[in-house]
């Protein structure tokens, strides 16, 4: 996510915000890239559609909300380490998560290439379906 975001939607020069996804739980839940989460809250703010674009291979009948995606923790030393060297103080400890959690309420649809789920999510995502390879 650029940070540059927050100030485009509060000058009035996004009309939606359209964004990938890693996984999709069955209530709509979305995990994707870290940052994801954050412009779905800047998207409601401003009173702007968030939409998920993404195929039905994400979708995890699986999962009942978000809460049960493990979100992967990428190395700390990509935090407190540049070139390999230390750039924080010893025993300075980071968190490094690369994907966030977006609630299916902050969702206003769900594009896939069968066709466009809406809230509820429980309905219009079964609707669409997982493929029959998925998860």
């Amino acid at each position: 996510m650029d940070s540059t975001a927050g100030s485009l939607l509060r000058r009035g020069l996004v009309q939606a915000v359209v964004v990938g996804a890693d996984r999709i739980a069955a209530n709509g839940d979305v995990a994707n890239k870290i940052g994801t989460y954050s412009l779905a809250v800047l998207a409601r703010t401003h009173g702007l559609p968030f939409y998920v674009a993404a195929p039905r291979s994400t979708f995890d009948p699986a999962l009942a909300s978000g809460d049960q995606i493990p979100i992967e923790e990428r190395d700390p030393r990509e935090v407190t380490h540049f070139l390999g060297q230390p750039i924080a103080p010893e025993g300075v400890t980071a968190l490094h998560p690369a994907f966030d959690v977006t609630p299916h309420e902050y969702v206003s649809a769900i594009i896939t290439e069968k066709g466009v789920a809406r809230p509820p999510y429980a309905a219009s995502l079964a609707e669409v379906g997982p493929l029959p390879s998925a998860r």
